[in-house]
């Protein structure tokens, strides 16, 4: 084996081995080795998990922008609002279902006059609802975007608010008592909604969550009359999607008790249940609403 002197650009000598076929056998780097892309983790909810329930029992504050007449979420902004909620959704945590919070923000308002389009709602601010979403965030909340459509269907009312059901912790609350007729004004009547528009608003909502691989979505649907939901028995479930009934209405126990007894289907739904800070009479605490024959799995706050 010959020994070939090199020079090196500064001038200096090098020593290089030669096998005598004028290859050099100066050691070289080995290439790396090829590696397989690590996949993406799949987002979760805001607790952990991709799944809603049975791990926990959500507990929510309802309501809209302009102060509390819409619901005492809109009470105060809402970083502030969290610790009243969480100091609400705390009796109703037990030791094998943690609670999870949650922002229902009606973001389509039912209204009394047609507006420019001739529509009877309105929306709120996209700036106004990335607000929410973001101080849900930070709260590791669930935000369920509350929609009164007025005399529009639910599927083209939800369709605007796409960008935010993109988030891994925002869900979808149809409100059927403001779903009226093209002959009817809201508030002058109380509405009801076909199972084939709720099943396709259904379709749309589960197919955000398979193409963007969300964790489950709360997917509400509001209920105190047999009427607002007149086949209900047709509606189908989603995979992706908690389906709640969520039993509304106010006044004395009661009447409360009839309400969630004629309407409830549990066979169908997860069950949830609204109590009213001012409008109920003799309000249910969490310890009662906890012992119903069918306690409810979402709870929220107006």
């Amino acid at each position: 084996m010959a020994l070939v002197l090199t020079l090196t650009p500064s001038g200096c000598s090098h020593a290089a081995e030669n096998d005598g076929t004028g290859a050099s056998s100066t050691p070289q780097a080995a290439a790396p080795a090829s590696q397989e892309p690590v996949p993406k983790p799949r987002p979760e909810l805001p607790l952990g998990g991709r799944t809603i329930f049975p791990r926990y029992r959500v507990v929510a504050y309802y309501g809209s922008i302009g102060g509390g007449t819409l619901g005492v979420l809109g009470e105060e902004p809402p970083d502030a609002i969290v610790p009243r909620l969480r100091a609400a959704a705390a009796p109703f945590a037990t030791p094998e279902r943690p609670v999870q919070i949650a922002f229902e923000l009606i973001v389509r308002i039912a209204d009394r006059k047609p507006g420019p389009r001739g529509i009877y709602s309105h929306s709120i601010k996209p700036a106004v609802i990335r607000q929410y979403i973001e101080a849900a965030e930070r709260a590791k909340a669930l935000v369920i975007l509350d929609i009164q459509p007025g005399r529009l269907s639910f599927p083209d009312a939800i369709r605007p608010y796409r960008w935010a059901l993109e988030h891994p912790n925002v869900g979808i609350a149809l409100d059927p008592e403001w779903r009226v007729a093209y002959d009817e004004v809201p508030g002058k009547v109380v509405g009801q909604v076909s199972a084939a528009e709720v099943n396709e608003a259904s379709a749309y909502v589960a197919d955000i969550v398979r193409e963007k691989q969300l964790p489950e979505k709360l997917f509400l649907l509001h209920q105190f009359r047999l009427r607002m939901l007149p086949d209900v028995e047709r509606i189908l479930p989603r995979r992706g999607l908690a389906m709640v009934q969520h039993v509304d209405g106010f006044g004395t126990r009661k009447a409360k008790d009839a309400t969630y007894a004629a309407v409830r289907r549990p066979e169908q739904f997860h069950l949830g249940y609204k109590l009213f800070y001012d409008e109920d009479v003799e309000p249910y605490g969490p310890s009662e609403v906890l012992a119903f024959s069918h306690p409810p799995e979402y709870v929220s706050y107006q």
